[in-house]
């Protein structure tokens, strides 16, 4: 013990993992918890109080509150670490309160600072970068981030209009910020950036793109009324709106930046900028340097640029598991929070909608704005959604939803939330009658890069492992293969006959009897097996088979679907979502009708013609649009939108929502008037 406190080094809560006092002076370590949780899993121990020369004290950056920390260091001797936040930070700007995805901590100095190395600096120049497996994580990176169309700060707004291509792009940053003071850089920096950029591009048109917390009105720029009269004559348009930083640079001839992170971006996305700072990417090779830093000699590729600032140097959180993750993990993470932002920011109005539904609705798509449930036409620029059954043939510009293809445990029918739902602004996945997203997103995955491939893979084993499929009802099932007695044994699943997919996607065999009766006549000596919809088996949809005699040799009530595919050799189908459960795990599938899995050369197809459907698309293409691509995840224990990873590993640990007493009580009632629908399916 040392002035009272504890051991430098001791145990985390956790158990087990050595910790190291880490004493702050800053508000923003003790009101931020995202922050303090982030440096705790890092084994960090944030302490208030006077530190050891053995401790270590924390500084956010050069912050005009890191003075405070910078002192106590050099009282002390503790060694000091710099903070700050990592290059994809969020949705919104800190200053907005969103909570960072992920953090830097360096011992050295601090990524804008070169005044001395900092600890990026030292792996960019000493790091052999040559890694294999780094650098193909780090291309797989860099094609979801422009895939997904991601910077650091994500409001931007999809729909804005960007200027027209051909211009030099000049990047503004925020008045007085640390990345430009200690950059050595001030105003007359940005006012000589503006000079040369004018010069070296003489007639063109300048785009100057104001900074994300300047647009939000936290902070002035450097680009003022009075720096651009001096650029007179010049075409300049000072660029106030939310566009994508990543569309903005793909329609610039030259990048201009003092040391903005657009400058990093602008070297990713194939530009070689014009650095008048000295940010972390200047000196490498990469950009033209109006003040080179001359101790940076080494020459990298983009790739190893990014993955020393994106891999090796940041810490990076997933805030739905509560742990340090990849960067490939945070990218997800990310992608399904602006995602959320970018469908919902405008807010939903929703018609149509039973009252069970509309609080899973509002969880899903009421992060920006509460869903507003009314019938009829939006009077402001809320989007329109109704539920796909409810309204085969919306008007225009309305979004049908619908549940995904990971739903719960426990069935829609018994009131069951989802976890996962799916918009589609064309049609809807089991329409083959007309185009739909889902449609369209799995034609544009005929090709995929290695890391979308090993993605639905490894999504794909998981799924297999552990047993998971729509509903998961926690059922078991029989041995199939003693009874079959060596013969082939043949699936046939019962479908709800009324429901949409029947009535819009079934050829000429349109129930479940005909069904039968067709995969009888093609596999005679076959073993065939008929499982009623779980709907059905509740009592609550239409479509029970009463007589199967003579057709079928065996029919399955109440079983496992993963357990019993694991089984058989091929599975007959109109349109059952267990066809495509069948496709994952190998089996061989024949569609009598035109689900969304057929007609892309991986089922035996003898339903209707599907003449849309021309591509050549591989099982894990099929597997990344429907489970990656088209849904949304809601993580039921934290509530954020999630990724598909971690909704499959929620449904096998069972963290999802149940039907409450009240629910199934209601459920056993429509299950009574099933005959009656019209009279209680209200959406």
């Amino acid at each position: 013990m040392r002035h009272g406190l504890p051991d430098t080094t001791e145990q985390d809560a956790a158990g087990g993992t050595p910790s190291r006092r880490l004493f702050y002076y800053n508000a923003g370590f003790l009101t931020q918890p995202r922050i303090r949780r982030i440096l705790a899993l890092a084994g960090h121990d944030l302490r208030l109080g006077v530190p050891d020369k053995d401790d270590r004290i924390a500084v956010w950056g050069h912050s005009p509150y890191a003075a405070r920390g910078e002192a106590m260091a050099e009282k002390t001797g503790a060694a000091l670490l710099r903070v700050e936040d990592a290059f994809l930070r969020s949705v919104h700007p800190g200053r907005d309160g969103a909570p960072p995805l992920g953090l830097v901590i360096d011992s050295r100095g601090m990524h804008y600072d070169p005044a001395q190395p900092s600890d990026l600096e030292v792996l960019l120049a000493t790091h052999p970068l040559d890694d294999t497996a780094l650098l193909d994580a780090a291309r797989g990176a860099m094609a979801r981030l422009a895939e997904a169309d991601l910077s650091k700060y994500n409001a931007h707004d999809p729909g804005a209009p960007l200027p027209a291509p051909g211009y030099v792009l000049i990047i503004d940053q925020t008045r007085g910020d640390a990345a430009v003071t200690t950059g050595r850089a001030d105003s007359n920096t940005f006012r000589e950036m503006l000079f040369h950029a004018t010069q070296d591009n003489p007639g063109a048109r300048f785009v100057i793109k104001t900074h994300p917390e300047t647009q939000a009105g936290h902070r002035p720029g450097y680009f003022d009324a009075a720096t651009l009269a001096l650029a007179p004559g010049a075409d300049i348009t000072l660029l106030t709106a939310p566009v994508s930083p990543r569309a903005l640079l793909e329609g610039a001839v030259a990048v201009y930046t003092v040391s903005s992170q657009m400058g990093f971006e602008a070297i990713l996305a194939g530009h070689r900028p014009h650095v008048f700072g000295q940010p972390f990417y200047a000196g490498w090779g990469l950009s033209e340097d109006f003040i080179p830093v001359q101790r940076r000699q080494r020459r990298l590729t983009r790739v190893q640029l990014f993955a020393a600032a994106m891999i090796l140097y940041p810490l990076w959180y997933d805030p739905c598991r509560d742990r340090l993750c990849s960067l490939d993990e945070a990218i997800s993470t990310l992608e399904a929070e602006v995602r959320a932002w970018r469908e919902d920011r405008h807010g939903w109005q929703a018609g149509g909608m039973r009252l069970w539904k509309r609080a899973a609705l509002n969880g899903f798509f009421g992060g920006v704005k509460p869903v507003r449930f009314r019938d009829g036409p939006a009077r402001d620029a809320r989007r329109v959604m109704v539920w796909a059954g409810r309204a085969e043939q919306p008007p225009e510009g309305v979004v049908r939803v619908e549940d995904g293809f990971l739903r719960s445990r426990g069935l829609g029918a018994d009131l069951v939330p989802p976890l996962s739902l799916v918009c589609d602004d064309l049609g809807i996945y089991y329409d083959p009658t007309r185009d739909s997203r889902l449609e369209r997103m799995i034609a544009a995955r005929a090709s995929l890069r290695p890391d979308q491939a090993a993605r639905a893979q490894a999504l794909r084993a998981a799924l297999v492992a552990r047993g998971l499929s729509k509903y998961n009802l926690g059922q078991d099932a029989p041995e199939i293969r003693v009874q079959a007695a060596g013969r082939r044994v043949v699936l046939v699943p019962g479908q709800v006959e009324d429901d949409a997919s029947i009535r819009l996607g079934a050829g000429e065999v349109r129930t479940n009897a005909a069904l039968l009766a067709a995969a009888r006549a093609a596999n005679p000596e076959a073993f065939v097996i008929y499982k009623p919809h779980p709907d059905v088996e509740a009592g609550l949809r239409p479509g029970a088979l009463h007589e199967t005699e003579g057709m079928a040799d065996l029919v399955l009530a109440r079983a496992d679907p993963a357990a019993l595919l694991a089984q058989v050799d091929v599975v007959w189908t109109m349109t059952s979502l267990l066809g495509f459960e069948a496709l994952l795990r190998g089996r061989r599938v024949v569609t009598l009708g035109a689900p969304f899995y057929a007609g892309w050369c991986l089922t035996d197809h003898r339903g209707p013609a599907l003449p849309r459907r021309q591509a050549h698309v591989t099982l894990d293409g099929l597997v990344h649009a429907a489970l990656i691509d088209y849904p949304r995840y809601r993580d039921p224990v934290t509530g954020l939108p999630c990724t598909v990873e971690l909704a499959v590993e929620r449904l096998a640990a069972g963290d999802v929502a149940r039907g409450g007493f009240g629910n199934r009580l209601l459920a056993k009632m429509q299950g009574l008037l099933a005959g009656h629908a019209h009279l209680w399916r209200r959406g």
